[in-house]
Parts: structure tokens; C-alpha cells; sequence
């Protein structure tokens, strides 16, 4: 697969030839599906658990829709910045945050990206680490070990040039995670035939209030992808439905997470851990699947941190002294001392990421840090804020309204965690 160092991923989505793509609607759903769920889900029951389950319920509606609502504002944004634009060109997520702020927007928008990219790498590394950890307990060693020895694995997996060879274990990451839900209801059910708990043991809403920006965090980091919303869009063959097709996918997406963390906070109540596999009994086939999800993720880390990569080397490019030592020649290919520059860089990219890995004291702790600030900036707070600047003209009263009611609520869910 040919890489262009100056097409960022989930920034600068790779442009088309013609104005229409390729993929069909059935494709896109399952595009959309595959950029949202990933490892959070397995973290609902937990912020169930925080929040209480009808809490914890609204929470995801709220977050569902209110992330639906807002990629819809950002197409809206990207088609009224394109009808100014006399050359038809790709239009990207800090083309629109230089078209609102300029320079600041653009650097603002796409360091958020930036950072989530890191945050989600991190999350996949806590994630790895806290998994075999308890696979492996009494073994003398702990999460920071079992992370600092992917270090060597990932550092390799890191300097392999095509992405292609990753996509099956991204699929296979995937179907371990529909495995882990399916325990995950399965021993609920158990639990629920024995009698082992009353509903009424489970908390509606918890009696610290003070949990529930915690939960909320947990739940917004849970629909993740939202940078791909602009690319998602103009892969479809058929542009004008992809708000029925967005709906769709994300009504099956809420639908999923609000039944998986009722049923996750139902089957362990109080004992529910922040990563639900956690909880499962340690026969062979729950071993299994926390060993496949391990394995899918380690394997799928190096697609999560290309982006990092690609925002990072292409600034590498334009100094000078890389420039000198690739003779001159970085724009068009790098050779030598450029190689191993770009090798080294990598490394200690993964090195870095590790070390900060090793610090997390939670994957439930470390993901509703990452959703409750750079997602809810990056989902809520920057739309609703292009909305207004790009379009608020010709919006109505009310539109003007909710954009400013969600502006404000994602600042202040933002400033909420730290209370």
C-alpha cells in the first residue's frame, strides 16, 4: 500500500478522484460500526456499576445522540466550506477549524486528534497489560512488566510499512470482543438462574453524584472514531443517505452498549472490575478469549499509533537537517540516515507511549479521562463551535440554541472529571 507522508489519517483522509465513493450502505454501516466499537464497551459495566443502571443507561443514550447529532453538524460544515471552494478538494477536520479560527483552529484541532490517537494507544497497551496480568497472576509480575515486554513486539510490528497485513487481526480483535460480550451475558444469566443476586440489589442511581462525570467519561470514550466521520462520509457511493445510514448504525450501537453494561452490572454487581473480562471465570474458553483479545490488540496497536506516526514524520520531512540527511530528497523518497531516523523515531514513540502506560493506574480510570476531555472537546464542544461560526446565519433560533446548549455542556462535562 502506497503512503503519501503528507496525508494524515483521520485529519486528511486520502481524497478521491471524483466527488462520490465506492461504498454501499450496508458497506458503510459496517465501516462505521468498525471505527466506533472497540475496547471501551468492555469497560460499560464498570461505569454501570459507578453510575447505577438506569444512570448509566441515559448516560449512553445521551452520549449516543449527542455524538450522532454532532457528526451530522460536521458533514453539514464540511458541504458549506466545499460550496465556497471554487477547486473541488478533499475537505478535512482542521480545514475547518482554520476556516473558524485559522492558524490556532487548525493546530488546536488536529493536536486534539493527535492526543486522542496517543490516548487510545495507551488505552490498548493498560488494556494488554491488566488482561494477562490476571491471566497470569502469581507470577511475580505486573502490569508495567507485561507492558514493557510488548515493548520489543510493537517497536517491530511499528516499522512494517503496510497497514493491509494488520486489517485481519483488527476483524479478529473485533469478533473476541463479540465472544467476551457474549460471556459476559451468558454468566448473567447463570448467576440470574441460581439466584445468586436480586435486582433489587443493583443500584438504579448511585448515591454519589459525584461518580456519575466518571461514568459519563466512560460512556463518551466508548463511541470513539468521531475523526472519521468526514472520511466515512465520503466513502459512500449514495452521500445523501448517510445520515439514515449513521442513524441506523449508531441506534444498533446504543442499543448494544445499554444492554451489554445492564447485563455486565447485573451479573457482579459491586465485584464488576473496569475491564468486564476481568470478572469471567477462569476456565478455558473465558482464557481464550482474554488471550484472542490480547492478541488482537497487539497486533492492532500499530494501526492505532500510524496516525501519531504519520502527524509526527511528516513534520520530521520538513526540517532541515532531515532534509540533509536525505540529500535534499525527502519529498520524494527517503533512503539511508533517513530511514533509520524515521526507525528511531518510532521506537521511541512506542517507548514513550509504554512509560506512560506503566503510570495509568486503570484502564476505567485512563478512559474516562481521555472521553471526558479531548473526546468531548474533539465530539461535542469543536462541531457545535464550527456550526455556529460556519452556518450560524442561516440557522434558525432553536438550531442556534442547541448549539450553544451542547457548547457549554461539553466545556462543562469537560471541567466536571476533576471535581
Amino acid at each position: 500500500m502506497e503512503k503519501n507522508p503528507e496525508r494524515i489519517p483521520l485529519i486528511n483522509p486520502t481524497p478521491t478522484p471524483s466527488p462520490e465513493g465506492s461504498a454501499s450502505k450496508f458497506q458503510t454501516i459496517g465501516n462505521i460500526i468498525v471505527s466506533i466499537v472497540g475496547t471501551g464497551v468492555l469497560g460499560l459495566p464498570f461505569a454501570f456499576r459507578i453510575a447505577g443502571w438506569l444512570a448509566g443507561s441515559l448516560g449512553v443514550l445521551v452520549a449516543g445522540f449527542a455524538t450522532f447529532y454532532c457528526m451530522l453538524l460536521l458533514v453539514q460544515c464540511r458541504d458549506k466550506l466545499a460550496s465556497e471552494k471554487e477547486v473541488q478538494e478533499t475537505i478535512t477536520y482542521g480545514d475547518l477549524g482554520y476556516k473558524c479560527i485559522g492558524k490556532p483552529g487548525r493546530y488546536m484541532t488536529e493536536f486534539l486528534i493527535f492526543i486522542s490517537q496517543c490516548g487510545g494507544s495507551v488505552a490498548y497497551l493498560v488494556f494488554i497489560g491488566q488482561n494477562l496480568a490476571s491471566l497470569f497472576k502469581g507470577q511475580m509480575f505486573s502490569v508495567a512488566s507485561f507492558i514493557f515486554l510488548l515493548v520489543p513486539i510493537e517497536i517491530a510490528l511499528s516499522w512494517i510499512g503496510s497497514l493491509a497485513a494488520f486489517a485481519p487481526f483488527s476483524i479478529f480483535a473485533d469478533i473476541c470482543n463479540v465472544l467476551a460480550m457474549g460471556f459476559v451475558i451468558k454468566a448473567d444469566i447463570e448467576r440470574a438462574s441460581r439466584g445468586d443476586f436480586s435486582f433489587r440489589d443493583r443500584k438504579a442511581i448511585t448515591d454519589n453524584l459525584g461518580g456519575l462525570p466518571f461514568a459519563g467519561g466512560i460512556a463518551v470514550f466508548c463511541f470513539e472514531g468521531f475523526g472519521m466521520t468526514l472520511a466515512l462520509e465520503a466513502s459512500m457511493k449514495e452521500r445523501k443517505t448517510f445520515p439514515k445510514v449513521l442513524g441506523m448504525a449508531f441506534a444498533w450501537i446504543t442499543l448494544v452498549y445499554v444492554l451489554f453494561g445492564i447485563f455486565g452490572y447485573m451479573a457482579y454487581g459491586d465485584e464488576t472490575k473496569d475491564i468486564i473480562t476481568l470478572n469471567l471465570s477462569k476456565n478455558w474458553t473465558a482464557i481464550a478469549v482474554q488471550i484472542g483479545l490480547c492478541l488482537g490488540l497487539i497486533f492492532t496497536f500499530p494501526i492505532m499509533v500510524h496516525p501519531v506516526n504519520e502527524i509526527l514524520e511528516g513534520k520530521l520531512k520538513k526540517n532541515r537537517w532531515f532534509q540533509k540527511l536525505n540529500n535534499n530528497d525527502a519529498e520524494i523518497s527517503v533512503t539511508g540516515s533517513g530511514k533509520v531516523g524515521i526507525y528511531i523515531g518510532r521506537a521511541t514513540l512506542v517507548i514513550s507511549l509504554a512509560v506512560l502506560a506503566s503510570y495509568v493506574p486503570g484502564f476505567g480510570v485512563f478512559a474516562s479521562l481521555v472521553g471526558s476531555t479531548v473526546c468531548a472537546l474533539i465530539s461535542f464542544v469543536l462541531p457545535a463551535s464550527f456550526h455556529l461560526t460556519l452556518m450560524g446565519s442561516s440557522l434558525r433560533v432553536w438550531q442556534k440554541a442547541l448549539d450553544c446548549f451542547i457548547l457549554l455542556c461539553g466545556l462543562l462535562f469537560c471541567s466536571l472529571w476533576y471535581i
